[in-house]
């Protein structure tokens, strides 16, 4: 099936025309004898005029034609065409069917023309499947002999609309005519949303440069599909970038503001740092006073205890050493409240440098301005969890900037399987060790000679 056939005298003749485009009646060329002289566009073999049962006029090949272009396009093919070639004549344009490029590498479904000359735009019907790379191919041939392209389906969703100069069509109920459905848009409230109009409408809108191919920068709002380009009004464009101007001129504020904030929130943090790094001289230095009078009183009990008992000791000196470059040891104030029931460790001065495990329940006063400015070192990730989730919970007991904490990992005793004995039964501990038990928690402890009041409150294991 052809609109479009080529008359021996009258050369091209169409069948949906009145007159077929040459001033000629239908009746001049339908059921005449002799048949009347045409041949096809595509393959030069001869054709006849025919009318369907609903009276649909067209060309059909005569019987031995070779494989031809026409002839194989399906009958939804051929009206589709018709109908572009309808409304582009609608729309004010000159149009013809299956018109050939000048040299033959491309032939339109529909070339509607301007009346004056001014320009050429091929009609496409795309109604069986194609890639974006071949459709884009196409429209560029087209191109480059002057003739742009807008490309047309009736299919739910072709995945190469967009990709050319394209909209997808749609017949509404109840109506004759096709209408724009997908690939025409307007912004408004910061976005793109679909319009719809005739095919005919749409084509005098392209026609008259009322509407042009645009590619959005903004999302088109849902349900419509994000399209690499649409057709819509030079003032929608304009729209679209004044809005973005203005988001850009709204982020750029809210940016500005938000350093004014973070500015003024550093400085405030600056002046805290300035004030604690006075109370932590300050408290590191009693620190050092307190140490270096338990070395000349060499009241080491508990420095003793921790030495022999408290579980990663040499691992947090080895630390000390190899990681800090500080040669430390068991400070001689072990037991002092300000190192929080943590294990004091010093340099060769006597300044401490880093506590092992504090207790994140007595990180208060004085031992919280010390611990904030040490290394704290946890024999294990269990302990610094635990002490970390604490200073989370008191907000109070946790420093500005965090605290500096490394992890040593120790290995639990054999005999114990890494568990203090639970205190029933005889200890089996290769060096026996006593703890007090004060709110739950355990501190080393040695026998007195004397029985005081405490001796009521706390339980020893």
């Amino acid at each position: 099936m052809a609109f479009r056939a080529v008359h021996g005298q009258w050369g091209a003749v169409l069948a949906h025309l009145p007159d077929l485009g040459c001033g000629r009646a239908w009746d001049e060329v339908w059921k005449v004898h002799p048949p009347a002289p045409l041949r096809c566009d595509e393959c030069a073999h001869p054709m006849y005029a025919k009318t369907s049962r609903t009276g649909l006029r067209f060309f059909a090949h005569a019987p031995g034609a070779p494989t031809c272009a026409l002839a194989l396009e399906s009958v939804a093919h051929h009206l589709f065409k018709l109908e572009l070639a309808t409304a582009a004549r609608g729309a004010g344009a000159h149009a013809e069917l299956e018109v050939r490029g000048p040299d033959g590498r491309w032939r339109a479904d529909v070339l509607a023309t301007d009346p004056a000359g001014a320009w050429k735009t091929a009609l496409e019907a795309q109604l069986a499947p194609i890639t974006d790379t071949d459709i884009t191919a196409r429209t560029a041939t087209m191109l480059a002999d002057g003739v742009t392209s807008i490309w047309f389906s009736d299919r739910p969703r072709p995945p190469w609309l967009g990709s050319v100069p394209s909209v997808r069509l749609k017949r509404p109920e109840d109506e004759q005519h096709l209408a724009v459905v997908e690939g025409l848009v307007k912004f408004s409230g910061g976005g793109w949303s679909a319009v719809s109009a005739s095919l005919t409408e749409f084509l005098t809108w392209v026609f008259a440069r009322r509407i042009a191919v645009h590619t959005p920068r903004t999302p088109l709002q849902y349900p419509q599909r994000a399209l690499a380009t649409v057709w819509t009004a030079p003032r929608y464009a304009t729209a679209e970038t004044a809005h973005l101007a203005d988001e850009e001129r709204l982020r750029l504020l809210r940016e500005a503001r938000q350093a004014e904030v973070e500015e003024a929130q550093e400085k405030k943090r600056d002046k805290i740092r300035a004030q604690n790094a006075g109370s932590r001289a300050k408290a590191l230095q009693e620190a050092s006073a307190a140490e270096h009078a338990a070395r000349a009183r060499r009241a080491g009990r508990m420095r003793g205890i921790a030495i022999r008992h408290r579980a990663g000791v040499d691992q947090a000196l080895e630390e000390l050493a190899a990681e800090h470059d500080v040669i430390a040891s068991v400070g001689w104030s072990t037991g002092d409240p300000r190192y929080a029931g943590g294990v004091p460790l010093v340099d060769e001065q006597g300044v401490p440098a880093a506590v092992l495990d504090p207790d994140p329940g007595r990180v208060v006063g004085e031992a919280f301005l010390l611990l904030a400015g040490l290394l704290l070192i946890f024999p294990s990730k269990t302990d610094l969890r635990r002490f970390n989730n604490a200073a989370n919970i008191k907000k109070r007991a946790r420093p500005l900037d965090g605290y500096r904490t490394a992890v040593v990992e120790t290995a639990p005793a054999a005999s114990t399987g890494g568990r203090r004995p639970s205190g029933r039964g005889p200890c089996d501990c290769a060096v026996p060790q006593l703890v007090a038990k004060i709110h739950n928690a355990e501190y080393p402890a040695e026998p007195s000679e004397q029985m005081g009041p405490a001796a009521a409150l706390f339980r020893a294991e």
